[in-house]
């Protein structure tokens, strides 16, 4: 089965809110295997819409990353980032 790659793409608005999602999103995203690859880091924005935050993780699989994200402790991280950000989220299945 494909690993994925969850990416998303964030505006954020609202800092201290939107820290206190990251402290709970961490967590609940290596619980379902998740691995953060690029968190915030530099970038080079060449096409699109710039957002200046932009994070990476890689889970096991598509369905895990999906599971993640509907999670009661994702979901629970997630109410502080709402208004506190403009996000872009996907998940994709890398090639193997």
């Amino acid at each position: 089965m494909p690993t994925a790659l969850w990416i998303a793409h964030v505006t954020v608005t609202d800092a201290e809110a939107y820290g206190r999602y990251a402290a709970g999103a961490g967590p609940a995203i290596a619980a379902h295997g998740g691995v953060f690859l690029a968190r915030g880091g530099r970038y080079a924005q060449l096409e699109g819409n710039d957002r200046a935050r932009n994070v990476v993780a890689r889970f096991p699989s598509l369905e895990k990353a999906v599971e993640c994200y509907n999670s009661p402790a994702y979901q629970a991280a997630l109410a502080h980032a709402r208004g506190a950000a403009i996000r872009d989220l996907v998940v994709v299945e890398e090639v193997e």
